[in-house]
């Protein structure tokens, strides 16, 4: 019997130390996960920190993953990658960190728990999750019953989001 294989998009970011030694290692600990099948990268962007302003820029980027694993089986994954990357479990919500990654859309998937909500819920209202995805894919979001790209043309985020020069793709 074969596994339902699901399309995940995870947002990643970094604004402590090797920013991409973090985005590339993080690549590749979700692509040698069992039950992750493929792992596509989005070009990198540099982006203004939101929340807590008085810190680094941000590396972001997003990652288009084919997996049979269940969102919470996803969660925990990205959970353990942050871990191994240096992430302390307890953190300055906004702060700043080695990696961060979040599920951004499970398939069309809608579900809130304490611990997973799918879309993500800020995911509209950052330029800096939007642009990657955009450059991957538009999936659609069925919340707020938009495309992406709709999500972007009505993003209320002001902050300065550049996408890194020659970049067509990660560079790892």
């Amino acid at each position: 019997m074969s596994m339902a294989l699901h399309t995940a998009y995870v947002g990643a970011g970094s604004n402590i130390g090797d920013r991409m030694d973090y985005l590339a290692k993080a690549y590749r600990k979700l692509l040698d996960t069992p039950g992750i099948e493929d792992v596509k990268a989005s070009p990198v962007y540099i982006s203004e920190p939101l929340g807590v302003t008085t810190q680094e820029l941000f590396t972001n980027m997003v990652f288009m993953l084919r997996t049979t694993l269940s969102p919470r089986e996803l969660l925990m994954a990205c959970k353990e990658t942050e871990t191994a990357l240096g992430r302390p479990e307890q953190h300055e919500r906004w702060g700043p960190r080695v990696i961060d990654l979040d599920i951004l859309f499970f398939d069309t998937l809608q579900l809130s728990t304490p611990e997973l909500v799918i879309p993500h819920p800020e995911l509209h209202k950052r330029k800096f999750v939007l642009l990657p995805l955009l450059d991957l894919a538009d999936p659609y979001h069925p919340v707020l019953d938009k495309s992406s790209r709709k999500l972007l043309e009505a993003c209320p985020d002001n902050s300065r989001v550049i996408k890194q020069k020659g970049a067509t793709g990660a560079p790892f």
